[in-house]
């Protein structure tokens, strides 16, 4: 039966049912036509599961910003190929990534998801993801349509963008990820669009994305995004998300019924999820699934992980050569990163690994080296460092659920010390109250505490935290918390009671040391790299910085790093900084340190890998996706901040290294596209290659000493006052020492158009220009004139 033939074989309200999901995670069945039940799963970090919280133990990938640093299309279409494995291993249909929103601007606490402040270099690596992923019969999910950069009120926010804006460069990345990639699924953002919730888009959905793209796949909502029936069913949304309540419903099926909503337009929605059930084998015939994946903990998985993140970090500075390290060094290794490496951002994000590996374990596991802690890097305290299941002993807590009547309606071991209620339980009944349990693993005064919004009662203390209000999904992404200062044995039971406030939220328990004074850290961090051949800091965010639902407000290391940095690099003899951050952050101690080394957050394998980069194991090859400004403020786009609930997008086109070009913000810190790996390279015989399709050739021999990887950046700089420099093409060769290649760069065509507001249509950009062939726009080897 066709399609057509399976949607008018249900009635009006079977329709709509459809359409809501059956469950955080889960679609609805519908035994009648065959469809069976679609199992989503958060990403792109990796495959978390039906499990908001607590779910099983699945792979955790380097992060966006780490992998796309690779600029290598092929690396990218095999992450999405690993992703898929985890995908089948527990039966899951849709993984909801890539992000594909630009970096406006630095603040965005969510860019760590997102690829680039490029929409090309976005878009091409997001179509390698896509067809990596759906190669395999896993559907990717791009997300979030769109002009959705930045979280401060994130789901009331308008933003304000012009039309040429809007189709040139943020719905460009979606344009190529499904086109080129073929995306079998978009997921319409939270915020407003000029006047419109992104899931009541007509203009955007209707008219761009299913009309001019001719898109066929399925657009549904963010969680909890979708605001109306009737404005959202005709404004081309075709999936709610999560179910089974929410706006439509019995509401739909009225709209219907008075003529606010065609029968029409219900069926060709759930025409779309059906073609995206067919897609995924979840219409027909039962999908069989491999038995025999790698586990997240494998040899195998271990060196992909590795791989990945190592090829994608980027050498920002190397003085004299101090990188890699000789094998031979002694080492002083420094910092609260380095004893406890951040591997992920924040938020839906994140994921259950099977571990984390620091960089202490990863460089002490090939060099002499002496470990030293650095200077608190949080605000906020973390949950549990220490603290162990009272049941099984392992590192965790215990969390029982109870009923208003006392039943217990579950007991859950939580690994990562927290629980999420409300959203994906497997019980009938409601959660009443919370008992959270585990036993204290460390000597001497600690602090103890809970989060999660609800009333407490943690020994003789009761006490309610609330939501700051500071944003949406407060409760469940940063809960309000609580601690004290206990001086207690370790095996002491700390427990905790709470009866939540909200029918959903994250709950769970903190333990840590009590912190040393900052002064005290930092001598013994200076008698280390004293005592060393090589100071090795590693400094950087945290998940308070790089999360969703909160943005930064400066692009400071937090605490006293940049202190500690200073300190370390006036003792050393020489001083690396390895930079464990997805995105930008100040360096006012760039100057007087030999070596920078920017890891990102490279996931479960990440002191594996950076210590594979800092000894030139893996060559750390990366080319930075966005432009590091030198100061706060210093940058074409800034503001997080809405005003009168409007963000508007002012800089236009200009974002990042094309308003730094433009003298539009002054000269960045790093520009995109800048990477040194570990070769030097000479460029000759540039030019442009004769032909109806306008393509760059260059020679470029590697002059260095060690096997190396350069990628050649093209970039065209119109002769149009009004329009910005922009990425056009690139192409990465790797090179023998003294040895030279021949690379050539096919430019996009997409780039040689822009919008014309007045006529409603696409031109072709007027007059002449020239090519930019770079190393970034801050090392411009070649230009070649395009008349």
């Amino acid at each position: 039966m066709s399609f057509d033939d399976l949607v008018k074989s249900l009635d009006l309200a079977a329709k709509v049912r459809l359409l809501t999901g059956a469950s955080a995670f889960t679609l609805h069945a519908e035994p009648a036509i065959g469809l069976g039940e679609l199992r989503f799963s958060d990403g792109p970090t990796g495959v978390r599961g039906l499990k908001f919280s607590g779910g099983r133990v699945v792979s955790l990938f380097p992060n966006a910003t780490l992998l796309a640093s690779s600029w290598d299309p092929h690396a990218l279409y095999e992450v999405g190929g690993l992703l898929a494995e985890e995908a089948m291993a527990q039966e899951i249909h849709v993984v909801l990534g890539p992000t594909i929103n630009l970096h406006r601007t630095a603040l965005g606490g969510r860019l760590f998801e997102a690829y680039s402040e490029d929409p090309l270099l976005t878009g091409k690596l997001a179509a390698a993801y896509v067809r990596g992923m759906q190669d395999n019969g896993i559907a990717a999910c791009l997300k979030h349509l769109v002009a959705n950069e930045s979280e401060t009120e994130r789901n009331t926010v308008e933003s304000v963008v012009d039309e040429a804006t809007l189709r040139e460069l943020y719905l460009l990345p979606f344009e190529i990820a499904a086109l080129d990639g073929g995306a079998w699924s978009m997921m319409a953002a939270y915020n407003d669009v000029n006047g419109s919730p992104a899931t009541e888009q007509h203009h955007v959905i209707n008219e761009v994305v299913k009309g001019e793209w001719g898109y066929p796949g399925l657009v549904m909502s963010d969680w909890f995004a979708t605001k109306s029936a009737a404005p959202a069913a005709n404004g081309g949304l075709d999936l709610v998300m999560p179910g089974p309540g929410g706006p439509w419903g019995e509401a739909l099926v009225a709209a219907v019924h008075q003529g606010l909503v065609t029968e029409d337009v219900i069926d060709d929605h759930l025409s779309r999820l059906l073609l995206l059930a067919q897609r995924v084998g979840a219409l027909g015939a039962e999908r069989s699934w491999p038995s025999s994946l790698p586990r997240p903990d494998s040899a195998v998985r271990r060196e992909q992980l590795t791989r990945l993140a190592a090829s994608g970090m980027t050498v920002l500075k190397n003085e004299s050569d101090v990188l890699p390290l000789d094998r031979s060094v002694r080492v002083a290794l420094i910092g609260r990163h380095a004893v406890e490496t951040i591997g992920m951002g924040g938020g839906s994000a994140q994921v259950n690994p099977p571990h984390q590996v620091s960089v202490a374990t990863g460089l002490s596991e090939l060099l002499d080296v002496t470990v030293v802690d650095g200077v608190e890097v949080r605000t906020r305290p973390v949950p549990s460092r220490f603290l162990t299941d009272p049941v099984s002993g392992v590192a965790g807590i215990r969390a029982t659920l109870y009923d208003a009547d006392g039943a217990v309606l579950e007991d859950r071991f939580c690994p990562r010390s927290t629980t999420m209620v409300g959203m994906d339980d497997d019980f009938p009944g409601t959660v009443a109250s919370i008992r959270l349990a585990g036993r204290v693993g460390a000597d001497g005064p600690v602090e103890l505490g809970v989060l999660g919004v609800g009333s407490w009662t943690v020994g003789d203390a009761s006490f309610s935290l609330e939501a700051d209000g500071h944003g949406f999904g407060e409760e469940v992404l940063t809960p309000p918390l609580w601690t004290g200062r206990y001086d207690v044995a370790p095996g002491f039971l700390f427990e905790a009671t709470v009866t939540p406030a909200l029918p959903m939220g994250l709950f769970g328990l903190i333990g840590h040391s009590t912190p040393r004074a900052t002064v005290d850290v930092i001598d013994d961090a200076v008698r280390a790299a004293a005592a060393a051949e090589v100071a090795v800091v590693v400094v950087g965010l945290t998940e308070e910085q790089e999360t969703e639902s909160v943005d930064k407000s400066t692009l400071r290391l937090p605490g006293a790093q940049d202190a500690l940095v200073e300190a370390v690099a006036g003792a050393a003899r020489r001083t690396v900084v390895v930079v464990n951050a997805a995105t930008p952050v100040l360096m006012p101690w760039l100057s007087r340190v030999d070596a920078v080394l920017w890891a990102g957050l490279p996931g479960q394998e990440g002191g594996h890998a950076v210590a594979a980069a800092l000894l030139g194991d893996i060559e750390p090859a990366g080319r930075l996706v966005t432009t590091f400004p030198a100061a706060d403020g210093a940058a074409p786009a800034w503001s997080v901040t809405p005003v009168d609930g409007k963000l508007r997008y002012d800089e236009g086109t200009f974002i990042g290294y094309r308003g730094h070009y433009a003298e539009r913000a002054p000269e960045p810190a790093f520009w995109m596209g800048h990477g040194l790996g570990y070769g030097t390279w000479e460029y000759s015989d540039v030019r442009l290659a004769a032909g109806d399709s306008p393509a760059v050739t260059a020679t470029v021999k590697n002059v260095g000493a060690r096997r190396s990887r350069e990628v050649v950046q093209v970039y065209w700089q119109p002769d149009e006052a009004d329009e910005p420099v922009r990425l056009v093409g690139w192409s990465a060769v790797t090179v023998e020492p003294g040895e030279s290649a021949l690379v050539t760069v096919q430019p996009d065509e997409r780039l040689w158009r822009r919008w014309d507001s007045a006529a409603s249509s696409w031109r072709r950009l007027a007059g002449g220009g020239e090519f930019l062939v770079a190393r970034g726009l801050g090392d411009i080897r070649a230009t070649v004139s395009g008349k």
